[in-house]
């Protein structure tokens, strides 16, 4: 059996990730060294973890500085049952150490919260329930234009959006897609249309973003694009805040009430106090609640438990984070 540690700086966190079973699963797949070692407990016990040949973690993974690395010598593979691992990863990979990450299972609930929002969306749910309580507006409130060949655009087809994709097969839907990095060969076996910016903000009646937390995307959303959106039109945000010009999209939306905006995430998050993201009727906002949370989380140690036992087989990774796969990922 692979000597194996799990490395995580808030243990109570980490073992509701491995919870439900997860944990007890582990001491049976791999000779794990008990408990939750914080970044403290691997510096003072290094010499005792120097045959540790994979790491399990998840949110709160501690650095691990070139001195620990060097105590590591056996150190072969880390297991992170959470998504982005941009702040780590890249010396890890370089000293040749497998990262593999369970961003993709943390792209199944984003696509489900997403999916469940174009439907409500392509009801006209949220401009109704908005409407229906006033007796001024109930007799001529707000339908959408309903679940039946209209046009539905995601921006990103990563891991997220690709989940999306396939859950809204069993709808009758025109799927667009705007991913500059989707070859069209996978836009054609994933059944979408691979479309410019401007067109998929020109088509669509629901408009979902899902592009990865890069630097050269802030600000990619802008008034210009919105202003192109159809009439009563809904767009839904659960990638990230500052890809969006947000004081353009107050604008917009302050002109245009047959507008909804449904946004999961903003910059700064929460908005701060006064914003008018909190005033305007047309937009909803939630805390971000899309990703993983709660029983979900457990299916991210599920994705990683997989890989590991796949790893130990000598057989391909499903979720390997290479140097070329990190450079468009979140």
């Amino acid at each position: 059996m692979k000597r194996a540690a799990i490395f995580n700086n808030s243990p109570d966190k980490c073992l509701d990730v491995y919870g439900s079973g997860r944990y007890e699963q582990l001491t049976q797949i791999c000779d794990l060294e008990p408990g939750v070692l914080t970044a403290d407990d691997v510096r003072q016990r290094l010499d005792e973890l120097g045959d540790i040949e994979a790491v399990f973690s998840t949110w709160g993974f501690p650095t691990l500085e070139a001195q620990v690395l060097d105590g590591l010598p056996q150190l072969a593979a880390v297991f992170y049952a959470a998504g982005s691992v941009k702040s780590f990863a890249p010396a890890l990979i370089e000293r040749g150490i497998i990262v593999v990450s369970a961003w993709a299972a943390n792209g199944i609930p984003v696509a489900e919260f997403t999916v469940a929002q174009i439907v409500l969306a392509c009801k006209g749910y949220f401009h109704n329930t908005r409407d229906y309580i006033s007796p001024d507006v109930r007799a001529h409130v707000h339908r959408g234009a309903g679940v039946f060949g209209e046009t539905v655009g995601l921006i990103g087809a990563g891991m997220a959006g690709r989940a999306a994709i396939e859950l809204l097969k069993p709808y009758v839907l025109r799927v667009i897609v705007h991913d500059p990095f989707l070859p069209d060969e996978d836009a054609a076996s994933l059944g979408v249309e691979k479309v410019s910016l401007e067109a998929l903000f020109e088509q669509s009646y629901v408009v979902s973003n899902h592009l990865p937390n890069l630097p050269d995307l802030q600000g990619i959303l802008h008034g210009g694009l919105f202003e192109r959106l159809r009439s009563n039109a809904s767009f839904i945000n659960t990638g990230r805040g500052a890809q969006v010009v947000e004081a353009d999209l107050v604008r917009v939306w302050g002109n245009r009430p047959d507008l909804m905006a449904l946004l999961d995430v903003t910059s700064p998050e929460p908005p701060e106090e006064g914003s008018p993201l909190y005033e305007l009727p047309n937009i909803r906002l939630s805390s971000h609640i899309a990703g993983s949370l709660n029983d979900e989380i457990v299916r991210m140690a599920d994705f990683v438990i997989e890989e590991f036992g796949r790893w130990e087989r000598g057989e391909p990774l499903m979720y390997e984070v290479t140097s070329e796969r990190l450079a468009t990922m979140a």
